[in-house]
């Protein structure tokens, strides 16, 4: 029997016991330990439904072998879909994979009915249609990881965005907390939202306050530089507080040059230089008996 024989027959099948095969399918799947929060059993029955049809109509193209053949587009539309919108919602990619592992024994059932008078047409019937739900599960996987990762890099990109606040203390005076390890990546956001800032207010004196970092070393020490090079290209001048003695110690023990940059040790200190640049004072006033 060739392959094209295999294909017809097998098309043949799902479409003749396609309603049979998509409510064994269902109830297998809504057996299984899915998430009801991940899927509803309605958009589950949906996409059993469009998959199963598109499924048996790929067949028909007689192109078993490669599921990258345009005859399967269709059915590797719908797998992109449903992969991408479980990750989405949390979903995990065992649970994804076996949307298509599942339907092997509802269409094993209907192979052996189909070719139980000719037990060789049908052990070569049912490793190809193992195979080919193999692939398409195994594509699903593929499809479930890219989502993924495109949603932790998005995610990641935005925890970098709200850890990297630029606040307006005072007219022309800016503060930029940082919180947490300084790398390559964060000083770009770094660079990018202050300098935005900047533009955005006309502001003139800059606080950059690194208490909440926990070291910092000659890479730390580089990224705060030319964070204060790009400030100064844009005609504000930079202010280093949250000094505390540790970091002074290890400031001076790497070398680093921070002679033409004012350091103070609290963000309160690096406050009252800021407002006495811009020629603003701050007077206290004694309350009254």
């Amino acid at each position: 029997m060739t392959t094209q024989d295999y294909a017809n027959r097998i098309s043949h099948l799902i479409q003749e016991h396609e309603a049979d095969i998509g409510a064994e399918w269902i109830e297998q799947l809504e057996a299984l330990t899915l998430r009801s929060s991940v899927v509803s059993k309605e958009q589950l029955r949906k996409h059993c439904q469009q998959f199963l049809t598109a499924f048996a109509h790929a067949t028909r193209g007689g192109e078993l072998q490669n599921i990258e053949h345009r005859s399967w587009d269709e059915v590797r539309d719908i797998l992109s879909e449903i992969s991408s919108s479980r990750a989405r919602n949390g979903s995990t990619p065992s649970e994804t994979a076996t949307f298509v592992f599942s339907l092997k024994q509802p269409l094993f059932a209907r192979l052996s009915q189909g070719f139980a008078a000719d037990p060789a047409a049908l052990a070569g019937a049912s490793w190809t249609v193992s195979a080919l739900l193999d692939k398409l599960g195994l594509y699903t996987i593929e499809v479930f990881q890219r989502a993924r990762d495109q949603i932790i890099v998005r995610q990641q990109q935005e925890l970098l965005e709200l850890s990297t606040p630029v606040v307006k203390l005072w007219d022309g005076i800016l503060a930029l907390p940082l919180i947490g390890t300084l790398d390559s990546a964060r000083t770009q956001v770094v660079m990018e939202n202050i300098l935005q800032k900047i533009v955005d207010t006309g502001a003139s004196i800059a606080i950059i306050d690194i208490t909440g970092v926990p070291t910092v070393d000659t890479l730390v020490a580089q990224h705060l530089m030319k964070t204060i090079a790009a400030a100064r290209l844009m005609g504000a001048d930079c202010i280093i507080s949250g000094i505390r003695p540790q970091i002074a110690q290890t400031i001076v023990h790497l070398g680093v040059n921070l002679e033409d940059v004012v350091t103070k040790a609290t963000l309160a200190d690096a406050f009252l230089v800021a407002l006495e640049r811009t020629g603003t004072s701050v007077i206290k006033r004694t309350a009254k008996a």
